[in-house]
């Protein structure tokens, strides 16, 4: 009886990827922040993994296995959209050759202070302030925008 009862109560309850991104989608209202979001976000995406790359590349390929793994916990739309994302990424940051350092340096802070001015338009702190998983749902909440014009179901 039990089992029927938890089926139920888990039908009825949103799923974890829907919960976070409403989550997120609360400090992110205001649609100059949004484009701001939808600009900084796969540009932060894209310096992260240029610098880790730069690091050592293993270091890189580790990082995007283990995002990897934190998406198909989510949702297997999101996970294949954001491996192909991350081919897109690592395509680019192989582009770069010697020079990916100093872009992904410079992309990276030019970025993260886009990002800082979309909140302080807004009026609200980062999601990832409360919680580091925010920093991966970021992609996605930009993704779920484009779905959702699409018809696409996450």
């Amino acid at each position: 009886m039990s089992t029927t009862l938890e089926s139920t109560d888990a039908a009825a309850s949103p799923r974890k990827v829907d919960q976070l991104l409403a989550h997120y989608g609360e400090s992110h209202r205001n649609p100059r922040n949004e484009r701001i979001h939808f600009v900084a976000i796969p540009l932060i995406m894209l310096s992260l993994v240029g610098l880790l790359y730069a690091l050592h590349p293993w270091v890189a390929y580790a990082f995007l296995a283990a995002s990897m793994v934190y998406y198909a916990r989510l949702s297997m739309v999101f996970l294949v959209t954001m491996a192909l994302a991350s081919a897109l990424v690592l395509a680019l940051v192989l582009a770069m050759g010697d020079k990916v350092l100093p872009i992904c340096i410079g992309i990276f802070v030019a970025a993260w202070i886009a990002q800082f001015i979309g909140h302080r338009i807004e009026g609200k702190k980062p999601s990832f302030f409360e919680d580091l998983q925010y920093l991966w749902v970021g992609p996605i909440f930009v993704f779920s925008k484009l779905f959702l014009k699409l018809g696409i179901r996450w």
